[in-house]
């Protein structure tokens, strides 16, 4: 096989995000396979590589870019006006890629998400044209879409309209496109009559068990954590799609006299013993810096007071790695599923899901609603999760999301169980694990990668 000079492109890397994440699978698996791989976004989290700062999708203009392409056009005074900056910002961004494709020999491009989510629409015209000018190959990683907005989205003009037409994805002789699911391979293929190949989601299931250590060893403690609390773990960015409020309302249920009852009973699965002193406790990892509306956060806060669910937000003290942050010790996120008792994993949409990847790695049981991917392309692998059902039953006076309460009643009943009975939760962690290791390990991306380079060098 060929041998390439890569280059990854994002918004973002080395962050807790789902795309950075498996950018990092990617770019693992396709150093093994001899190729070199290098990373461009707008903002790195650790280990930076090519920087440049207008990728990022967080910077003002971009912001302003997104909200005026998908759902208003109000920033500007006239379309014009808009098509002109949207231009300006793409020509700054290709003058600085082209330096990096140049000097660096690139000769593969990598798109990971940028020409299908749209957070940062110039990014997206600067990259093709890079592609197109220099007849560089792309193999476009397609994560989540913009028509899959759980939030809508409007064209706003015929500037937007275009965009979206020649963009979103590009239809090019020299550009392959990957999705992660077979829902928006389908899509893909009827809106804009590009063909795809679906790569799910994967995790090194080979490497070593995330376990306790000298590092990791006070996380509890930090948290505010007693040895013998439940410890509920959400770990996914705070957004609206990613239903957290539903973590909220199971654990209300979790927390109920009867229930609470049955842990001091029966003790805990792992042999410590549950009090009537003891807490069950929502630990919100990921951070929230994606909200589009900046106020889930706070409604997720005031719904866990009102319920009188305690809910902790840690998000300054994880990052995508341990390091040091002044004299505050970051932990990774995967320190974070050491300490845990359960995950709650309620999106209501996701491109395919890397949290539930992590909690399988992790050995722990999974709070899962059933989102439309997980029917489509992973239920019928048989995974064991305690299932939140895939209907919504309704919004409650703040907008949040509700189940109907007896279907949050039955997964506190069987988390209950997986929580007390040790044998019940290593059947269903075992169970799940290799499920996992079968379907969705390096291994697998390692053939799907191999197929797809081959194939470019075929052409």
């Amino acid at each position: 096989m060929k041998k390439f000079n890569i280059c990854l492109f994002h918004y973002i890397a080395n962050f807790t995000d789902g795309v950075s994440l498996e950018m990092n699978k990617w770019k693992k698996v396709l150093e093994e396979m001899g190729h070199t791989v290098h990373t461009c976004a707008g903002k790195f989290g650790s280990n930076e590589d090519f920087l440049v700062e207008e990728m990022y999708h967080h910077r003002p203009e971009s912001r302003l870019l997104n909200f005026n392409t998908f759902k208003a056009l109000k920033d500007y005074k006239t379309e014009t006006i808009y098509r002109s900056e949207l231009y300006r910002i793409a020509g700054i961004i290709e003058d600085k890629i082209q330096a990096i494709i140049s000097k660096n020999k690139i000769n593969l491009l990598i798109p990971q998400n940028v020409w299908s989510v749209a957070a940062n629409p110039a990014v997206s015209i600067a990259l093709t044209d890079i592609m197109r000018k220099n007849k560089i190959p792309a193999l476009a990683h397609n994560h989540d879409f913009y028509f899959e907005r759980i939030d809508g989205y409007s064209l706003t003009c015929s500037t937007a309209a275009e965009l979206v037409d020649l963009y979103y994805p590009p239809r090019d002789k020299f550009a392959r496109h990957v999705v992660i699911n077979s829902l928006a391979q389908d899509q893909l293929l009827q809106r804009k009559g590009i063909l795809s190949t679906v790569v799910p989601n994967t995790f090194d299931f080979e490497g070593g068990a995330w376990q306790s250590d000298d590092y990791n060893i006070d996380f509890r403690q930090r948290i505010g954590l007693d040895e013998n609390d439940i410890f509920i773990l959400q770990a996914t960015r705070i957004v609206t799609r990613k239903g957290i409020e539903l973590a909220i309302d199971f654990v209300k249920a979790l927390n109920s006299k009867d229930r609470r009852k049955k842990f001091i009973e029966r003790g805990l699965y792992d042999g410590r013993n549950f009090s009537e002193n003891n807490r069950i406790v929502l630990v919100l990892a990921g951070y929230s810096i994606d909200d589009v509306t900046g106020r889930y956060k706070d409604l997720l806060y005031r719904k866990s007071k009102d319920l009188g669910i305690e809910a902790i937000f840690i998000e300054d003290m994880v990052g995508e790695r341990r390091k040091k942050s002044g004299e505050l010790k970051i932990y990774s996120l995967w320190d974070t599923y050491v300490y845990s008792d359960l995950i709650t994993y309620p999106s209501l949409w996701e491109g395919w899901g890397n949290q539930l990847l992590e909690a399988i790695k992790a050995k722990k049981p999974l709070v899962l609603f059933e989102y439309p991917v997980y029917v489509a392309d992973i239920k019928d692998k048989g995974l064991k999760t305690i299932s939140l059902g895939n209907e919504i039953h309704g919004r409650d006076e703040r907008g949040l999301v509700t189940l109907n309460s007896h279907v949050i009643n039955a997964a506190a009943d069987e988390a209950v169980d997986l929580l007390t009975f040790n044998d019940l939760r290593q059947d269903v962690v075992e169970n799940n694990f290799k499920v996992g290791k079968k379907h969705f390990s390096l291994d697998a991306l390692y053939i799907y990668l191999e197929y797809l380079l081959n194939a470019l060098t075929q052409e």
